[in-house]
């Protein structure tokens, strides 16, 4: 049996950004923890513009190319790690954007919301989308929140700590244990 497919997203997209480096840490943290086959997914490279699509994502008659590429990407996951910015005490709409582009590519599909930030370390980012995920079903399993004032990227690296570790486990545990009893409800 293959290991069940975990997409690592980084949800920024504008320039300058750390998420990359904070994303980049926990694929090979995942990685190494071999209970997933770990995918690295940029949002940005989908170029995704505000929701363009003619008809309503349940219906998955999607139109554009960006549309057709993002739908394929996220069905092939099992699992999500969202690693995202706090943007005015919320969650970016890059994010937002990418979530309405589809539905029932979502649905059923455990997710763990890696939030980072300032002071706050993204928990008011974490918070402000969660009744989104509900909305489409998806399984939340678990949050790490990293405060980059406490551990910042330097030079495009993100060292991470011994207790984002810990949390990094406890995060993929839940996930793995979420996959298996999901997977018959999922969209194949």
């Amino acid at each position: 049996m293959s290991k069940p497919v975990l997409q690592v997203i980084i949800c920024s997209t504008r320039p300058g950004r750390v998420g990359p480096a904070i994303a980049q840490w926990f694929f090979d943290f995942a990685t190494k923890n071999d209970q997933f086959e770990v995918e690295l997914v940029d949002l940005a490279s989908f170029d995704l513009p505000i929701f363009d699509e003619p008809r309503h994502p349940m219906l998955q008659k999607y139109e554009h190319e960006h549309t057709k590429r993002w739908s394929a990407s996220v069905k092939r996951a099992n699992a999500f790690v969202f690693v995202m910015p706090e943007y005015n005490h919320s969650y970016n709409a890059a994010t937002k954007n990418a979530i309405d582009y589809l539905n029932a590519e979502w649905k059923y599909k455990p997710i763990g919301l890696l939030g980072y930030g300032g002071v706050s370390m993204g928990v008011r980012a974490i918070q402000q989308l969660k009744p989104t995920l509900s909305a489409l079903k998806l399984i939340h399993a678990a949050d790490i929140t990293v405060s980059l004032i406490a551990t910042p990227v330097v030079e495009g690296v993100f060292p991470g700590s011994d207790i984002l570790e810990v949390s990094a486990t406890q995060m993929l545990d839940e996930l793995v244990k979420l996959v298996v009893p999901l997977e018959p409800l999922q969209l194949h």
